[in-house]
Formats: structure tokens, C-alpha cells, sequence
């Protein structure tokens, strides 16, 4: 079972290598997180893009341009759409957001005709945080791409949780779905949609893992407050899992471990055909590097 982020680097290596390709990857950050991750044996890697900036950036940054297959792009559409039709035709890929607007590179993703969608596909931000002061690691979603999920789409999310704990060696995980309250309050749609996953959950719709809620934030990391509340609950305490009700209370935790604990993270995008990297331009080399070994984890 994966303890520490740290330790994913060890994992992935034994695995059998995976293919990185970068969508419009013409940035110094982004080159540098690929540069490293196929130096250290992750992946191989295919960048697509501007191939005078992509070399320039190289020369920038002291990096060595023979590493990664350069696929000449010239505007962010063309890189986008390149990517998403490499990623469709090769084993084993991972598909990496550079230097291009999100909009762009989730059209291209969710293009009709040559995306990497099925038919009736949720997307969902999945994120692992390393916060030394939880005594595991925790799975967290979604912090940046669901607003305000339907309960068609909190149960996709759930499902994408159970998945990345059990790839990352969780055998049983506990998820907790949070609220601000064990009450089933009426006036609160974080406590109403959780009675609705619990009755999936009753179904089996998630096993094996354990699923709980509603249940406040305390309760499900603290079991002082879970002892306090009386609340009995395998998941209080314990959890390895954390079903946000929205992207306001995710991406609130998410910043929250962050910038003010000190947290290393990683993060997916999951239900697409391949694993894909949202990595934003204020992430740091380390936190992409993170996502991009999570991202080798997950790769068919």
C-alpha cells in the first residue's frame, strides 16, 4: 500500500514504462516535470507544439530536446487535437496539459469524433495530498472540474475514488461523504445527495469499499471528534477517501493543505480513456512530476 507520495516514484519505476504526451508543452515548467520524469525512467515522452519555442525552452532551461519526440504544432487547437489522437492510438498513454487553455484542451478531450470520451462519460478531478499531519495519505475529489455534481455524478465520483485506492493498494477504502453535519438535514443538498449514495452504496454498487455519510470533516479525519459525537462508523477517523459536496468546499481543502500545511499532492483527471494531467501554470515542477507518476499508476 502506498504510504507517502514519495513513494510512488518507486512504485511506478518497477511498472512497465508508460507514454507521456504533452499538449502544447512550449513552457519551461512543463519541459522540466517531462525532462525529469523520463530521466527517472517513468515514461517516454511526446511533446506537441511550437518545435522552435519547444527548442528554445529546451536551450532556456538547460535541457537536453533529445528526451521527448517533438511533434510540430502550430496553434494550441492543432497541439490539443494531435495530443488526443496520439493518446487514442498508443498503449499505454498519458495525456499532459502545457501551455493552453483548459477550455481548448478539454474540447479536444471531449471532441465527438476524436476524443477520448465513451458515450456518457463523467470527468472528474481526482486528487492524493500528502498532509504530514494525517497519519495516510488522503483522496480527494473534486477540487476543480464539477461545480455542483448531480447525484449521477457524485456516484461516478465515487467510483473514481474507490478506483484510485485500490490501485494504490487500499483493499478496502473507507470514503467518507462530506457535509457539515451527521444530520440528514432537509434544507442541506450536501446531506440529502449523501442518503442518495448511501443507498447506492447499500445496493453494492461500491465495493469493497466502505462508504459513509453524511459526515462532517472532523468526524472523518479526527476519532477524538468521531469518539465525541458518538459516531461508530469504520470511516470516522480513518477515511481515505473525501467526496467534496462541491468544487467551492473541495477547492477550498485543496488550497487549505496546500499553501497553508505545506502538502505535496498529485492529481488526475479520470473517466476518459486515458489518465490526463490538468496541471496548472501555478503548479509547482514537484506537484506535476507527482501527477505525473499517479498518472503512470493508473495507465492501462
Amino acid at each position: 500500500m502506498l504510504k507517502r507520495l514519495v513513494d510512488l516514484f518507486e512504485i511506478v519505476k518497477s511498472l512497465k514504462k508508460k507514454t507521456l504526451i504533452g499538449v502544447n508543452a512550449v513552457d519551461g515548467h512543463s519541459l522540466e516535470a517531462i525532462a525529469e520524469a523520463v530521466r527517472m525512467g517513468i515514461v517516454t515522452a511526446i511533446v506537441t507544439g511550437n518545435s522552435q519555442e519547444i527548442l528554445k525552452q529546451c536551450e532556456i532551461h538547460g535541457l537536453d530536446s533529445q528526451l521527448f519526440q517533438i511533434v510540430e504544432a502550430g496553434i494550441e487547437e492543432d497541439a490539443a487535437m494531435i495530443a488526443v489522437k496520439l493518446a487514442k492510438s498508443t498503449s499505454g498513454s498519458i495525456l499532459m496539459k502545457g501551455l493552453i487553455n483548459t477550455d481548448k484542451y478539454m474540447r479536444a478531450i471531449l471532441n465527438k469524433e476524436v476524443g477520448l470520451m465513451t458515450p456518457g462519460g463523467i470527468l472528474s478531478h481526482v486528487s492524493v495530498i500528502d498532509n504530514q499531519n494525517y497519519h495516510k495519505l488522503l483522496i480527494v475529489s473534486d477540487v476543480a472540474i464539477i461545480p455542483y455534481p448531480t447525484i449521477q455524478q457524485k456516484i461516478a465520483m465515487t467510483h473514481y475514488l474507490k478506483e484510485m485506492a485500490v490501485t494504490m493498494g487500499i483493499s478496502r477504502p473507507k470514503i467518507a461523504i462530506i457535509a457539515p453535519t451527521e444530520q440528514i438535514l432537509p434544507s442541506l443538498v450536501s446531506c440529502t445527495d449523501a442518503v442518495e449514495i448511501m443507498n447506492a452504496a447499500e445496493n453494492g454498487q461500491f465495493q469493497p469499499a466502505i462508504v459513509f455519510g453524511p459526515m462532517a470533516l472532523d468526524v472523518a479525519l479526527d476519532i477524538e471528534s468521531a469518539q465525541i459525537k458518538n459516531i461508530t462508523s469504520e470511516v470516522a477517523g480513518d477515511a481515505d477517501c473525501l467526496l467534496f459536496p462541491n468544487i467551492d468546499a473541495g477547492n477550498v481543502f485543496y488550497k487549505t493543505n496546500t499553501k497553508l500545511c505545506g502538502a505535496d499532492q498529485a492529481a488526475v483527471v479520470m473517466g476518459a480513456n486515458v489518465p490526463v494531467v490538468l496541471s496548472s501554470r501555478g503548479d509547482s515542477k514537484q506537484t506535476k512530476l507527482n501527477s505525473i507518476a499517479l498518472a503512470a499508476l493508473l495507465s492501462k
